[in-house]
């Protein structure tokens, strides 16, 4: 069985702001399995200065990041799209063990197979500590 995961490449604008909404969705669940099946079985992320290969090392990064990154919120947007291909910016808030707050910005490029599923995720992101008086989402 194939595993799909609509809507199919070519994007539209429509169809590809729905895929972002599915990830801002699935990312905002801190459920790493879940969020793993968006991705093919053997995708290619490079995520800051880290590069993560298949969906197993998927669900090991994201269950150690949302341990380290307590009140996890995201925020993602469309940037650009054409046939297989989603730029997107985004922010997220989070707290650290020790209770500060911080704000993290960047951008990730995506690149989708035939099914719909994301073979490569290349993601630069910055952070910023903030107050938590500070915080929007």
């Amino acid at each position: 069985m194939i595993d799909k995961k609509l809507p199919l490449p070519p994007f539209t604008e429509e169809t590809a702001k729905q895929k972002v909404q599915m990830a801002e969705d699935g990312w905002n669940s801190k459920d790493p399995v879940k969020v793993s099946k968006a991705y093919s079985v053997n995708t290619e992320w490079r995520n800051r200065s880290e590069f993560v290969n298949g969906r197993e090392e998927v669900v090991a990064f994201l269950k150690d990041k949302w341990v380290k990154e307590i009140d996890y919120k995201l925020k993602k947007e469309l940037w650009a799209y054409t046939d297989n291909k989603i730029a997107v910016r985004f922010e997220y808030e989070y707290q650290n063990e020790k209770g500060n707050w911080f704000r993290a910005y960047g951008n990730e490029n995506w690149e989708f197979d035939e099914n719909g599923l994301m073979e490569k995720r290349y993601a630069s992101i910055n952070d910023v500590e903030i107050k938590e008086s500070d915080r929007r989402l």
